[in-house]
């Protein structure tokens, strides 16, 4: 039965794809719905992005440190491993996680509020693609949005790292600068992008479409919502999962 409703949802996800980017009726009011949730979703989010990555770097640098400490693995590998892990796994996998309960849950009690309140099935009425219209602005704004604040993720949790190492005493700048800059390999940035870019979408799309679907009262909708979390979560693991194997 799990099975059966989870190949239904998946058909059925798909299919309304093709209903989120078809033509828009009209171009003005896309693009001010669009700069709308680029402010929700990415000045928003700045707080959270910024305290999670901060600690997030900082947890990982003392973590490494004690692990290395009495090893013959010289101190400037710190600055090192915590740069690749921040970019290539840390930034992009823990940033789009959070944002999928802070921003995907949000999504999802707003498109799922109107479908009860009826505005969906007004809109409709005049005409309007609704799919379209309340689904491709937010999918356009995260992927303008989420891979920047992935980007200042990755910055902000090497600077906490820096801050709970080094003037702590664990090891002195020039070891960490020394590991930051050592064997850089750039399409470490290509793999962040590429996270941020899937992971966008998908926390978006999955969110957005539990929302416009529910159906019931209050409870539904709240079910909804931790669906679209939940849902969001196992989807961004299993691509995280994916793209790591094709891009290494």
């Amino acid at each position: 039965m799990i099975l059966k409703n989870t190949i239904t949802h998946f058909g059925k996800f798909i299919l309304w794809q093709k209903q989120i980017i078809s033509k828009p009726e009209n171009w003005r009011m896309y693009y001010q719905e669009t700069i709308r949730q680029m402010m929700d979703i990415g000045i928003g989010s700045l707080s959270v992005v910024f305290m999670i990555s901060v600690f997030l770097g900082a947890v990982t640098s003392v973590q490494f440190f004690y692990q290395m400490d009495g090893t013959l693995v010289p101190p400037y590998y710190i600055g090192y491993i915590v740069r690749d892990m921040t970019i290539i796994e840390l930034a992009p996998t823990f940033t789009c996680l959070v944002l999928s309960g802070k921003v995907g849950s949000n999504l999802a009690a707003e498109i799922g509020g109107m479908r009860q309140k009826e505005h969906i099935d007004a809109m409709e009425i005049m005409g309007v693609n609704t799919s379209s219209y309340l689904v491709l602005p937010k999918i356009i704004a995260a992927l303008l949005m989420i891979p920047l604040l992935v980007c200042l993720s990755a910055m902000v949790s090497i600077l906490g790292a820096y801050l709970a190492s080094v003037p702590t005493g664990l090891f002195s700048g020039a070891d960490f600068v020394k590991g930051l800059r050592s064997f850089f390999i750039p399409s470490h940035v290509t793999m962040l992008f590429v996270k941020a870019f899937v992971f966008s979408y998908i926390l978006t799309a999955v969110s957005c479409y539990q929302g416009y679907f529910v159906k019931g009262g209050s409870i539904e909708l709240g079910q909804a919502s931790t669906r679209a979390v939940v849902n969001s979560y196992i989807l961004i693991l299993i691509a995280d999962y994916i793209i790591a194997v094709v891009l290494t």
